[in-house]
Order: structure tokens, then sequence, then C-alpha cells
């Protein structure tokens, strides 16, 4: 289970999660009051009924988990537009590598992070290097080619 922490998100998250929570409540009602398999089939335990079990139990889980979501979240909340310069959650940065190789990230809470989509949490190494860092520093990132990066733009705001 998740430990309680405050949570952060951007608006889209959290439609997203509370449509998810909605959706598995509904789910559970209708599952459990539908036919629910019997224990006992006969003499042996019913496997039909382990699996219900199983899949309820998960459901439950990660309601719980959504529930405490729900209850320690904050809406990620960017400086307003404007001239300010430095890294924030909430924030997208264009960077340069050692390389000459640009890359931008979208720094996010870590429910939302999906580097493939250019989110990287603020909690991950390379979220962390960039919190609070201003255009035209170079960060040193750990990651598999060990390369600097130099930080070209920030945007502020919905990007």
């Amino acid at each position: 289970m998740l430990q309680e922490k405050k949570f952060y998100l951007t608006k889209e998250g959290l439609k997203k999660i509370t449509k998810e929570f909605q959706e598995l409540k509904e789910l559970k009602l209708a599952k459990t009051s539908g036919d629910v398999p019997k224990m006992l089939q006969s003499e042996d335990v019913n496997m039909e009924y382990l699996t219900f079990q199983e899949d309820m139990e998960a459901l439950e889980r990660r309601i719980q988990e959504l529930d405490l979501v729900l209850k320690n979240y904050e809406i990620i909340k960017p400086p307003a537009k404007g001239k300010d310069d430095t890294v924030y959650l909430g924030s997208k940065v264009y960077l340069k590598d050692d390389q000459g190789n640009k890359v931008e990230y979208k720094l996010v809470g870590t429910l939302e992070a999906d580097p493939f989509d250019g989110k990287i949490s603020n909690e991950s190494p390379v979220g962390k290097a960039l919190l609070g860092r201003k255009v035209g520093e170079v960060v040193a990132m750990i990651n598999a080619n060990g390369l600097n990066y130099k930080i070209l733009k920030v945007f502020q705001g919905e990007a």
C-alpha cells in the first residue's frame, strides 16, 4: 500500500484518478451484488470462488490506494507564465547534452510520471537534479550515459 504522503497531481491527473476511483467502486458494487460463487462445491473448494476472492482483494487494494491519493493530493501550481527561468514542479524544461542532443521534460508528481511521454517525476534522480535550477546552468544527470545537460529554456504554466 502507498505510504501517507503528499501526492502531486496535475488537474488532468486528478480527473483520471477520480474517474478510475468511481469506476472501481461501481465495479465492486456490481460484482458483489451479482451472482457470487459459492465457497464449496460439493466437498471441494470452488476454484471460481478463490479466483473471485483474489480479484476482489486486488480491486479493494486499488480502491484503497486511490482513496489515499484523493485524501492527500495537492494540485501542481507552477508559477504564472512569465520570465521566471527556475525549474519548478510543473515546469517544462528544454535541455541539451554534451553531445548536442536536445531533450525536453515536464516535471510532474510520481503518479503521473511517464518517461516515454517526456513526463518525469520530481522524485526521480533527473527530477531532483533539475528542481530549483535555472536557465544556463549545467546539470550532471545520473543516467546510463553520464552526460551533463545545459538548461536551455524553462516554460512555466500549461505546456
